[in-house]
């Protein structure tokens, strides 16, 4: 069992408190197998909402995946306690937003869609759908009177 974050790093613009809302928010991720080496083609996602029983009795996951060329199977947890919001604070700087338990697997990509919220940095204004698929996201701030963004996004995935 290997615990890995995922760290962000983006120029946030008058904006904060970016996080990804609710339990069924989706973290899309390429993953690759310990045992093989194999790197999937496909975009897996996982959720903490969703959790599927191991076999043998040994719990349960968030996602559980068997690999295509060695069969072994692999699987990934959420640490729901380890999601934390990426604030104006530390703009410019990579910080985790969520770690990911993993056994037999590691996540090697990770793809940024729908589902984030952010706040004014200013007026606390919430945004409920900022969507990070081109890697940035920008929009007006009507209660500070100014415009809000989220540039040159970022990722990484660290031992954690």
């Amino acid at each position: 069992m290997v615990k890995i974050a995922l760290q962000f790093k983006a120029v946030l613009e008058n904006i904060t408190n970016l996080r990804p809302e609710g339990d069924d928010f989706r973290w899309y991720l390429k993953l690759k197998c310990l045992m093989c080496g194999e790197v999937g083609e496909k975009w897996h996602y996982v959720t903490s909402e969703e959790s599927a029983p191991l076999k043998g009795g040994r719990g349960s996951a968030n996602l559980i995946t068997k690999c295509k060329l060695c069969s072994r199977e692999n699987n990934i947890d959420i640490l729901k306690d380890s999601i934390q919001p990426y604030c104006a604070e530390n703009s410019e700087e990579f910080r985790t937003m969520v770690v990911f338990e993993c056994r037999g697997l590691e996540p090697i990509d990770f793809s940024p869609r729908v589902g984030f919220v952010a706040e004014g940095a200013e007026s606390g204004l919430k945004f409920d759908e900022v969507e990070l698929t081109e890697g940035e996201w920008t929009d007006y701030d009507e209660n500070a009177q100014q415009p809000v963004g989220i540039t040159e996004l970022e990722h990484r995935f660290v031992k954690a």
